[in-house]
């Protein structure tokens, strides 16, 4: 009896061991979100005909929904596409709460390393591009901004995978953004540009899944949870 528990338990600590490894393998698909909340400082420059100024920006706190889709390209590294969608309420250095939102598109990569038996930190890089729609104060009147913007991230993280190739994760990562528009007050042109630095701690859930694979001739989905 002492045997057949000691042979269990050493399968169940092999299956373990070996999850990582196979979700993380080349072919391999993840899908998932993460959700977060987050604090930024800004710094603003104003640059105009008859002007240069510079200063404090708004401070805020955001919201962040980061959907995505990846491909394992080589075993542990993945390369994929996400959507960033943030909602933040501002308050400006001498004005009321303002409330405004970004869309950005653009590519991640991941890279994992697994520790334990179904764990792995990873590092993740992505960029993004897109529109930042803003609510400003301009000439003592509100009025909608539309502004181009880029905004870069890079940040370590850590998942648990679960038997059925499920990771629950969390991702403490560092954003940079810029944003730019242009305004035209009195015959004025002027150009404001906007980069913020935030650091912002991410929740989220990833479904790993594998590729497809040739059976008799015919090519079907790889078995779920593999």
């Amino acid at each position: 009896m002492r045997q057949v528990r000691f042979a269990f338990l050493f399968g169940v600590l092999l299956s373990s061991a070996l999850l990582s490894a196979q979700v993380l393998d080349q072919g391999n698909f993840l899908i998932g979100s993460t959700i977060g909340l987050s604090v930024a400082e800004s710094n603003v420059k104003l640059q105009a005909s008859s002007q240069n100024e510079e200063g404090d920006g708004p401070s805020s706190s955001q919201f962040n929904l980061a959907p995505n889709v990846g491909y394992f390209v080589v075993d542990q590294f993945a390369l994929g596409i996400g959507m960033d969608y943030t909602f933040s309420a501002i308050k400006e250095p001498s004005e009321d709460r303002n409330e405004d939102s970004n869309l950005l598109f653009g590519p991640f990569l991941r890279y994992y390393v697994p520790v334990g038996e179904d764990m792995a930190v990873f590092l993740q890089t992505d960029f993004g591009f897109g529109n930042a729609t803003d609510d400003q104060m301009i000439s003592g009147e509100r009025q909608r901004i539309s502004s181009n913007i880029f905004a870069l991230g890079v940040g370590p993280g850590f998942t648990i995978f679960s038997n059925s190739a499920i990771g629950i994760e969390a991702l403490f990562k560092y954003n940079f953004a810029r944003s730019s528009f242009d305004t035209e007050i009195s015959g004025v042109k002027t150009t404001t540009t906007t980069t913020s630095n935030q650091f912002d701690l991410s929740i989220g859930v990833q479904f790993y899944f594998g590729g497809v694979e040739t059976v008799s001739g015919r090519t079907t989905p790889a078995r779920p949870g593999f």
